[in-house]
């Protein structure tokens, strides 16, 4: 075996090319850096895997410039409706109602191969952005400011390349986690499943339920999911003693799905036995390595969250990771991605698995308990909830450090009039920090002055038409958000969550002050002479 020398020094070394992978290669290709993406497959695999996504990650999408390019392939979600012992209605998860808060489908359907592919082409397209396919990675050693990567290629040479950060997005049996020595963590739940995919003939689909449902039977659960165009897909509950990789057998799919179809009506697309884990590393970086994804996390698939946290995970990190990268903020600004994110992904692995363990109820008697609970907290009809509201906000990190209204929640994302078109916010005011203002409160300008003086932020009044020199939304999303938590101003981060909200000048101010100190890690007393070190980009 031959080993050769690639003098090559990049930015970061991402590790996978999967969704989570290629949109941490994207958008570090847009900011500028000098990126390595290797995979150790040679393409996309063929097969869907995750199924949903929803409208914080389709805003990134569009952010990336990719909602064109994935929109063919995606489609809203429909309700999911819940059915108990008895076959009836107990439970249906729908999402929030229109005008929608972000400005897209709260809930999305897709299909994984095209929209990964389409994450691939977006990545690659940059010229400071290199993907290697069939290569491997073998180990990781770190010096004070860069981490070495001994890889190998289907050539069998073995190289190494250097870069200031490494990215693991190299899923569930992780190498970078292993290299690294970032334990794992169980949050208790392991079932065994078998995932069914088909694409079912035009005659046929109209047998299937015309909503995703849940059937909470204790003689076997189910789930049944209704994907993008005839893809239909099962999530069945294999019981003690099934053998699993039996049970993918196509004779045994078959008998599985015959209460719904026969062979004549489809195409068998996958069926694969899974076991339906819980996990969380402990930590998510050791010095310049930091992983995301499946690598960091794994959780049951019940409202369809698990691709969503992993490009989270990208998102979250790749802005911080830009800042250090640029000198504008120290190193230290990368110790809240664990803080924020492993956070919210314990918060909502638990409410998901409270979900799937109601579903999971095996005992006929506790689950007749459970139906009627479902039922009296609906006040004795089928409860509604909104997948939405299961998705927890931010509780701690690159917050502020005074607990206010809407702190680490998402920022909506208004229509707004702009010339004669609308258009949606964050196309009007381009990616970064922003402060926005409630242009209907009085004290509008004083607030737009008061920004200023910090130009590492762009600031905006926005209200509905006839207000004077602010941004006019056409829905009054905003107005209403803002009426909401009794607030005149938020600080926004570049991932769309809120820093923090402000009543009036006075905490705005103090807002200000603290995020520019804590962005440069310096002293909150010394805010005020901090200069203007706003970064330039590389286009």
């Amino acid at each position: 075996m031959t080993d050769t020398a690639d003098t090559t020094d990049y930015d970061v070394l991402v590790v996978g090319f999967g969704p989570t992978g290629a949109v941490a290669a994207g958008q570090l290709g847009r900011l500028g850096h000098r990126t390595l993406v290797i995979d150790r497959l040679t393409g996309v695999y063929d097969k869907p895997r995750a199924i949903a996504l929803d409208h914080e990650i389709f805003r990134h999408f569009d952010n990336m410039g990719l909602a064109e390019a994935v929109s063919p392939h995606i489609e809203p979600f429909t309700a999911s409706e819940h059915f108990g012992v008895d076959g009836q209605l107990i439970r249906r998860v729908d999402m929030v109602a229109k005008p929608y808060p972000l400005g897209y489908t709260p809930s999305m359907v897709f299909s994984q191969p095209a929209v990964e592919a389409e994450l691939r082409r977006h990545a690659t397209s940059f010229s400071n952005v290199r993907a290697e396919l069939g290569v491997e990675l073998h180990d990781l050693v770190q010096t004070s400011d860069r981490v070495e990567a001994r890889l190998s290629g289907a050539d069998g040479q073995h190289r190494s390349v250097t870069a200031r950060y490494v990215l693991g997005c190299d899923g569930a049996s992780s190498t970078v986690r292993e290299i690294a020595g970032l334990a794992l963590e169980d949050l208790t739940f392991d079932e065994p499943w078998l995932v069914v995919d088909m694409r079912v003939n035009a005659n046929a689909l109209d047998r299937l339920p015309q909503c995703s449902a849940q059937f909470c039977n204790p003689a076997r659960p189910v789930s049944f999911l209704i994907g993008p165009k005839n893809h239909r897909r099962w999530e069945i509950m294999l019981l003690p003693g099934e053998d699993a990789r039996q049970m993918e057998r196509p004779e045994n799919v078959w008998k599985l799905l015959s209460r719904w179809l026969a062979p004549h009506d489809g195409e068998l697309w996958r069926a694969a036995s899974y076991r339906f884990h819980a996990l969380v590393a402990a930590d998510w970086r050791n010095g310049k390595i930091l992983i995301a994804g499946d690598a960091a996390h794994q959780q049951p698939p019940f409202i369809g969250q698990g691709m969503c946290q992993g490009l989270r995970d990208a998102t979250n990190l790749v802005w911080k990771l830009d800042r250090v990268l640029t000198g504008v903020s120290s190193d230290s600004l990368l110790d809240s991605y664990t803080v924020e994110r492993k956070q919210h992904v314990i918060e909502l692995t638990r409410r998901i698995k409270a979900i799937g363990q109601s579903i999971c109820e095996r005992d006929t008697a506790a689950a007749r308990r459970r139906d009627a609970q479902i039922l009296a907290d609906g006040g004795g009809k089928p409860l509604l909830i909104t997948r939405q509201e299961i998705i927890p906000p931010l509780r701690a990190g690159f917050l502020a450090h005074q607990e206010g209204p809407a702190r680490g929640s998402l920022f909506p994302q208004p229509r707004i009039a702009s010339s004669d078109s609308v258009r949606l916010l964050d196309k009007v005011i381009g990616p970064g920090l922003h402060v926005f203002i409630d242009g209907r409160s009085t004290d509008a300008a004083t607030l737009l002055a008061l920004c200023a003086a910090h130009p590492d932020m762009s600031a905006a009044a926005v209200a509905p038409a006839g207000t004077p020199d602010a941004l006019e939304e056409t829905e009054g999303v905003l107005a209403s958000w803002f009426d909401r938590h009794g607030v005149v101003a938020a600080i926004v981060r570049p991932d769309h969550y809120v820093f923090g909200t402000a009543r009036n000048t006075a905490e705005l101010g103090d807002l200000l002050r603290e995020i520019d100190a804590r962005l440069r890690d310096v002293p909150a007393e010394q805010a005020n002479q901090i200069p203007d070190l706003r970064m330039e980009r590389t286009s």
